[in-house]
C-alpha cells in the first residue's frame, strides 16, 4: 500500500509553483499543438507595496480562466506586469519622506527620481513574489514594467500621433488643484463629501449675494444673474455701479448669463473665475478679466491686503468679521449642506487653479471619423466589447455621454516625462532635447495615459509577432471601480492606435470588504493581508473563499471563517484522494464497470458539461460552488462511503476501483483551475506529467 501523508502539507506550495514555472508551460510558445490564442493582459499591480486583498481576487479570477483555457488546449498567454503608478507612488514615497523628516522640495528632481526608482525596484520584486505566491500561472518571460524603455517609446509614439492629429493640446484652463500634493488632478481623481457649513449673505451694491467661500471674493468685480430673471429685469447687461467691498470701494459690472441658477440663494452671484470652473466658463464666454486670489499652497495673495499669506480656512472668519463691521453682512444660514471636492488620496480640499495642462480631446472627430469617445461607445453597442455584468454597460454609456476632455499632465516628478520642448514660440515633440535653448515641459504623464495603452504596448514590447498573435486580447478582468479610469481609456486608445478593440470581454469584479461588508482601511484595522492568510490557511483556501459566492460586479465580504472552511475542503480533497489511491493500487484500467458504477460516471459527465458551460461564460462563482458540493457531498460523503463495502466484495472490487480512480482524476482536473496546489500535489503522486497541462475532461 502507498505511503501517503495523513494531512495535506500547504508548505509545499512554493515547491509546486517552482515546478510549474520551471516547466516552461506558463509560456504559450511551449504549449504543444496549441493554436487558438487566448489572452489576458494582467492589470499591472502598483509596484509600491505587497498585493492586497483586491489584487488577490483579480489574480485568482484570472488564473482560474487561464488554467481552464490552457487545459482546453488554447495557446494561453497571461502577460504579467507592474505599474510605476505615478501620483499614487509619489504619495506613498512622500509619506516615507515625512517619517524621515524630509521633503522632496529639499531635493533636486533627479535626486528624488533616483530614490523613488530604487524604492519601486525593491517593492516591485516584493509585488512579483506576491503574485507568485497567489499561484498565478502567468508568463514571466514576458513580464513588463510601465517604465520599460519599449513601453515609454510606445507612449511617446502615441502622444506624437495624437498631437499630429490635433487630439492632444495644451490649454490654460481651470484645474482640480491639490494644495498638499501640488498637482492638478482629473475629475475622476477627486471625491465629494457632504459638509454642513455656514452660508453667508452679503450686500454688494444694490444686490445681495450668497457664498460659502468669502475668502475668494477679493477680486470680485462682476455680478451675474440669469437674463430671464424678472426680479432683475431693470438691470442691463454691461451696466456698472459703485459698491463698498472688503478692502474698499470697487466698480462692478453686471453680467447676464444662463449659467446662473435662479432658484439658488438670491439668484445673483459674484464670480471668481480663477478658482471656480463655472465662473471660469462665464468669464471666458464674456471675455472678462481673470485674477488669481489664492496661491497654489492654499494661501491668499497680496490682492487680499491684510489677509495676504493666510491660509484660506483661517482667513474666512476674519473676512466675515470685517464685512460685518462694515455693515455688509446681512445674515448667516447655518448648516448649509453642500458637497465639497477633495483629493482622493489625502482628502484635502481641492482648490481650483488655472494652470497650463495637456489635454486629450475626447469628443473631437479623428481625421473626419468618430471621436475617441464614439469609437469606444460603438464598440460596446455593437457587441465588439462585452461587459460582464451587463448592467455596467449602461453605467459605461452614461459616463461616456458626459465625458469631458482629459487632463493628462501631472505636476509631479515621478513618472514618464512629457516629451515636449519649448523655445520662444516654438513647440517640439521629442524624446530628447532638440538642442541648445530648448526647455522641456516640467510635467509628467498621468499614469492612466500610459496604462491606458497597456494591451497593445505590452505585446509590442515583447516577442516580434505577439501583437499579431495575441491582439485583440480575449478577456480584461479588473475592478468595477476603474471602469472609467482604465477600461474606457484602453478601449479608446486601442481603437485609435490599432483599429481594433483591445479586448473582447470585460469582466468586472467587486471590491473585497471585511466580514461586516465595511471598506477595508488601515485606520479601521480591518485589512485582510492575503499573504498572511496564505501562511495560515494555504493558497487554495483563500482562492476558493474569494471566488465562491462572488458574482461579477458585486462587492465581496471576506471573513477568516470562510477561508478556514475552504482549508477544510482542501483537507477533504486530500483525505478522499488518499483513500482512493490506497485502495486502487494496481487497479485494472480495462475492468468493465457495473451498471451502478457506470451510472456514477455518467452522472459525473453531467457535472463536467455544466462546469464547462459555466466556465465558458465566465460564471466562475457557480462553477466553483457546484464542484465543491459535488466533491464533498456526492463523491466524498456518498460514493466513497458506499464504495467501502463494494471494495471488500471481489465481484465488484475491480469495477469500484476503476470508478473511484475515474471520478477522482476527473475531479482533480475540474478543481485544478480553482485549487491548483492541492490538486497538482495529489496528481504528482500517480503521474510524471503536470496536471496543469492535462486536457479538460470531455
Amino acid at each position: 500500500m502507498k505511503e501517503i501523508p495523513k494531512a495535506y502539507d500547504q508548505s509545499k506550495e512554493t515547491e509546486i509553483y517552482k515546478l510549474w514555472e520551471e516547466s516552461g508551460f506558463f509560456n504559450p510558445d511551449n504549449l504543444k499543438n496549441a493554436t487558438e490564442p487566448f489572452t489576458i493582459i494582467m492589470p499591472p499591480l502598483n509596484a509600491n507595496a505587497s498585493p492586497h486583498a483586491g489584487h488577490a481576487l483579480g489574480m485568482t479570477l484570472e488564473d482560474i480562466v487561464i488554467r481552464y483555457q490552457r487545459m482546453q488546449g488554447k495557446k494561453t498567454l497571461w502577460l504579467p506586469g507592474t505599474d510605476h503608478a505615478g501620483f499614487e507612488t509619489q504619495v506613498v514615497f512622500e509619506k516615507k519622506l515625512d517619517k524621515e523628516d524630509r521633503s522632496r522640495f529639499q531635493m533636486t528632481r533627479e535626486e528624488f527620481y533616483k530614490e523613488v526608482w530604487d524604492f519601486v525596484q525593491h517593492n516591485k520584486q516584493v509585488t512579483e513574489q506576491g503574485i507568485r505566491r497567489l499561484g498565478a500561472s502567468c508568463d514571466w518571460s514576458r513580464n513588463t514594467f510601465t517604465l520599460d524603455p519599449k513601453i515609454i517609446q510606445t507612449v511617446y509614439g502615441t502622444f506624437k500621433e495624437m498631437y499630429d492629429d490635433e487630439l492632444v493640446y495644451r490649454g490654460n484652463r481651470i484645474s482640480n488643484w491639490c494644495p498638499k500634493h501640488q498637482t492638478g488632478l482629473a475629475d475622476l481623481e477627486t471625491k465629494y463629501e457632504e459638509r454642513a457649513e455656514p452660508f453667508y449673505y452679503f450686500k454688494y451694491g444694490p444686490f445681495t449675494i450668497g457664498t460659502s467661500r468669502p475668502e475668494t471674493k477679493f477680486g470680485d468685480k462682476y455680478v451675474v444673474m440669469h437674463p430671464a430673471d424678472k426680479r432683475y429685469a431693470k438691470y442691463q447687461d454691461g451696466e456698472q455701479f459703485e459698491a463698498e467691498w472688503i478692502n474698499g470701494p470697487i466698480k462692478a459690472t453686471i453680467i447676464k448669463d444662463e449659467a446662473v441658477d435662479m432658484e439658488f440663494g438670491t439668484g445673483v452671484m459674484t464670480i471668481t473665475p480663477a478658482h471656480d470652473a463655472v465662473d471660469f466658463d462665464i468669464a471666458k464666454r464674456h471675455n472678462l478679466d481673470i485674477e488669481q486670489i489664492i496661491d497654489n499652497r492654499g494661501k491668499l495673495l497680496p490682492i487680499a491686503g491684510e489677509f495676504a499669506g493666510i491660509k484660506i480656512l483661517e482667513a474666512r472668519p476674519k473676512i466675515v468679521e470685517k464685512l460685518k463691521a462694515k455693515g455688509l453682512l446681512e445674515k448667516i444660514e447655518e448648516n448649509y449642506k453642500h458637497n465639497v471636492q477633495l483629493c482622493y488620496k489625502c482628502s484635502n480640499l481641492i482648490e481650483p487653479q488655472i494652470i497650463p495642462q495637456w489635454y486629450v480631446a475626447m469628443t473631437k472627430s479623428v481625421k473626419g471619423k468618430l471621436s475617441l469617445r464614439d469609437m469606444a461607445v460603438e464598440a460596446v453597442k455593437n457587441g465588439e466589447i462585452k461587459i460582464i455584468p451587463e448592467r455596467y454597460e449602461k453605467v459605461f454609456m452614461h459616463w461616456m455621454e458626459n465625458i469631458v476632455d482629459w487632463p493628462i499632465s501631472r505636476q509631479i516628478w515621478w513618472g514618464i516625462p512629457i516629451p515636449v520642448w519649448y523655445k520662444n514660440d516654438e513647440t517640439k515633440i521629442s524624446e530628447t532635447s532638440p538642442g541648445e535653448g530648448w526647455t522641456q515641459d516640467p510635467d509628467t504623464f498621468d499614469t492612466w495615459f500610459s496604462s491606458g495603452q497597456w494591451p497593445y504596448a505590452t505585446l509590442m514590447a515583447n516577442q516580434p509577432k505577439d501583437l499579431e498573435t495575441f491582439y485583440p486580447t480575449t478577456v480584461m478582468e479588473t475592478g468595477w471601480d476603474i471602469l472609467f479610469f482604465w477600461v474606457a481609456r484602453m478601449a479608446m486608445f486601442g481603437l485609435y492606435k490599432t483599429g481594433k478593440v483591445p479586448f473582447k470581454t470585460v469582466y468586472l469584479h467587486g471590491l473585497v470588504r471585511d466580514k461586516d461588508r465595511q471598506k477595508m482601511s488601515k485606520s479601521k484595522g480591518n485589512v485582510v493581508d492575503p499573504l498572511g492568510v496564505i501562511d495560515q490557511f494555504g493558497v487554495d483556501a483563500l482562492r476558493m473563499a474569494l471566488v465562491v459566492g462572488n458574482l461579477p460586479g458585486n462587492d465581496l465580504p471576506l471573513a477568516e471563517d470562510k477561508v478556514r472552511g475552504y482549508r477544510n475542503f482542501a483537507n477533504k480533497i486530500w483525505n478522499a484522494s488518499r483513500f482512493v489511491m490506497q485502495n486502487t493500487e494496481g487497479f485494472d484500467d480495462q475492468a468493465k464497470l457495473t451498471d451502478a458504477d457506470q451510472k456514477i460516471v455518467d452522472d459525473l459527465n453531467e457535472v463536467v458539461i455544466t462546469a464547462t458551460k459555466q466556465l465558458d461564460k465566465l460564471d466562475l462563482a457557480h462553477a466553483a460552488e457546484d464542484l465543491y458540493h459535488y466533491f464533498w457531498h456526492t463523491f466524498a460523503d456518498k460514493i466513497i462511503e458506499e464504495s467501502k463495502a463494494k471494495l471488500s466484495d471481489e465481484s465488484t472490487k475491480a469495477s469500484t476501483q476503476k470508478m473511484l480512480m475515474t471520478v477522482l482524476e476527473t475531479n482533480l482536473r475540474l478543481l485544478h483551475p480553482f485549487m491548483p496546489f492541492v490538486t497538482e500535489t495529489i496528481w504528482q503522486m500517480n503521474h510524471k506529467d503536470l496536471l496543469m497541462v492535462q486536457s479538460w475532461p470531455k
